[in-house]
């Protein structure tokens, strides 16, 4: 079985288990919030701005979380998307779920490369709510695949491109 052919299993199989979960009120509701809070990192810029209220050095952290945000959008959204011009699957998401049309292309998902490089900057000065972090950008980046925005396989791949993304950033420009 070729490579492609396991990633087209694996996006299939994803897809049919959240379809178990498409429908209900309670889970459509959570995953179109989620998917609508990502879009432009809205999220997780309201997340650092309350971070930073709490303490001047937040504050700091908060600046550099909102730049890095900007940095990382810039990356995905206008250079590695631009590499790959996946097609999503579907144009419009799913008609049962209705949420902003994307306009770039499917791989990588740019809110799971987002949610998973703010969830690492956010738990560099609170590790203790790392799992938090975590289960959130788990949650909005998951929230494109049950929407029908993405496969199943952009979600992953974002998700290691934020980690990365986020490992450069530490470096470049290491939290104050």
């Amino acid at each position: 079985m070729t490579s492609a052919a396991s990633v087209a299993r694996f996006d299939a199989a994803f897809d049919a288990a959240l379809e178990q979960l498409r429908g209900h009120p309670v889970s459509d509701r959570i995953f179109r919030t989620a998917s609508a809070l990502g879009d432009w990192s809205v999220i997780w810029e309201l997340v650092g701005a309350a971070w930073g209220l709490t303490s001047d050095r937040r504050t700091d952290r908060a600046l550099r979380l909102a730049v890095l945000l900007g940095v990382e959008s810039l990356v995905v959204n206008q250079g590695i998307k631009r590499l790959f011009k996946r097609a999503r699957p579907t144009l419009a998401g799913d008609p049962r779920l209705p949420v902003r049309r994307p306009s770039t292309s499917s791989f990588p998902s740019g809110h799971a490369s987002s949610g998973f490089f703010a969830a690492t900057l956010l738990s560099e000065g609170d590790p203790e709510l790392a799992p938090l972090w975590f289960a959130l950008a788990t949650v909005v980046a998951t929230s494109r695949a049950y929407v029908r925005v993405h496969h199943a396989s952009d979600i992953v791949a974002g998700a290691a491109v934020g980690l990365a993304l986020a490992a450069v950033a530490r470096r470049v420009w290491p939290q104050p």
